[in-house]
């Protein structure tokens, strides 16, 4: 048997070390999903390719043991030449995301960046089977910057805050 004696500090574990960042997902699933084809069977005949409206937002909550979940929402709405709508898809895709350790202004980003660049492929491709499914090509979406996407927030958020400080 050996003796042990506290590390002195210059033995002393950085601290990343005695805490290292966890980051790691513990679940992807489905909340919601709906696909609508109001204009069926006619509107599987498209002559013209459907302007494509795509709206995206970012949702994160916290939950007990330093777990988070996070949910991507993506809608599309597709309408004819004529403006009639061909097709709407709204999908939910969500993630349970364990995050120790992370500094607290690292913590949002994370949430709102990171976290849904892990889920966007796999909602990619929800949407892509479901549209297909539905009767049309697939609808392969381009690749979101969530970076860009956090900045819109972050701006919108000062906005309210400013206007809510002048009232």
């Amino acid at each position: 048997m050996t003796d042990t004696q506290a590390p002195t500090p210059d033995q002393a574990p950085a601290p990343d070390q005695a805490n290292p960042v966890q980051f790691s997902v513990i679940a992807q699933y489905v909340r919601d999903l709906s696909f609508e084809n109001p204009g069926a069977p006619g509107s599987l005949a498209l002559t013209q390719q459907p302007k494509i409206d795509i709206g995206v937002d970012v949702q994160a909550r916290r939950l007990p043991e330093d777990r988070f979940e996070v949910e991507l929402r993506i809608r599309a709405n597709a309408t004819d030449a004529e403006g009639k709508p061909a097709f709407v898809v709204e999908l939910v895709y969500s993630g349970l995301f364990l995050v120790r350790n992370v500094p607290a202004d690292a913590l949002q980003p994370l949430c709102l960046i990171e976290c849904p660049r892990v889920l966007f492929p796999f909602a990619r491709r929800i949407i892509a089977d479901v549209t297909r499914d539905g009767g049309f090509p697939p609808l392969m979406l381009d690749p979101i910057d969530f970076v860009a996407l956090y900045r819109q927030h972050l701006s919108r958020a000062q906005a309210q805050a400013q206007a809510a400080q002048q009232q």
